[in-house]
């Protein structure tokens, strides 16, 4: 499918033009290092970038999921709605609303995709992912519609991601890897969905200057993370 805008900038709210205009110029080294082995058979999959005004005149939003504790991979790590391709699907649009609706019951009807980005390969579980832009012109509720997969569903406003206060990097053991990370409304966001994020603030001018430099062990800084919930909630979770 071919990458860009797939409406005119005119089309969406003044906030959302700046990234709708530049999602045609960029390719997946704006996102990523990564790139899948040619030898590698890898797996299509979509996610929706779906971006809303919050209630209240309070700002545009994104719409995040956390995954449930119990799951087998990726347990409890934040996310955008999406997954993997079906036959049926109308390309990457079809694949991110779908699984969108199937996974927060969001309703497809107010949501107008507005740009794909380019495919972009996670090593980890092999999956050739493409960002689907989507604005939602007409909210609905949305819910962790099975508690199985995921715990919960948040608007989260784009002016508390950019906030630095919630912003740091982290790195992995013997810092082989590394990559930016987020706090906020109660979620620790890091890996594929931080690094988008990151990318996206910046491309669509909600950027502020963060302090790059803070850098926090993973485990240490979910771990950080859980206690500051548990303590919010008076309970420690199982």
């Amino acid at each position: 499918m071919t990458t860009g805008p797939l409406v005119e900038p005119e089309a969406v709210p003044e906030w959302l033009r700046p990234l709708v205009k530049v999602s045609g110029e960029v390719d997946s080294r704006t996102f990523t290092r990564f790139s899948p082995p040619e030898d590698l058979l890898t797996r299509a999959a979509a996610v929706l970038i779906l971006f809303g005004e919050r209630p209240g005149g309070d700002g545009p939003d994104v719409l995040l999921q956390r995954r449930a504790d119990t799951l087998g991979s990726h347990a409890g790590q934040v996310s955008f709605p999406g997954g993997g391709a079906e036959d049926g699907d109308d390309g990457p649009v079809g694949t991110a609303l779908r699984e969108a609706e199937e996974e927060t019951g969001v309703d497809p009807s107010g949501i107008l995709p507005v740009a794909v980005l380019p495919e972009l390969f996670v090593p980890v579980s092999r999956f050739a992912v493409t960002p689907v832009l989507a604005h939602w012109h007409s909210p609905s509720p949305v819910r962790a519609v099975d508690p199985a997969e995921t715990a919960a569903v948040a608007r989260v406003s784009l002016a508390d991601l950019a906030d630095p206060a919630n912003r740091f990097t982290v790195r992995r053991g013997d810092a082989s890897w590394r990559g930016p990370a987020f706090t906020v409304d109660g979620l620790f966001v890091w890996g594929f969905t931080a690094g988008l994020l990151s990318v996206l603030l910046s491309l669509g001018g909600w950027e502020r200057e963060w302090d790059t430099g803070d850098v926090r062990e993973l485990d240490v800084a979910w771990a950080e993370h859980q206690g500051r919930l548990a303590a919010r909630d008076g309970s420690i979770e199982e």
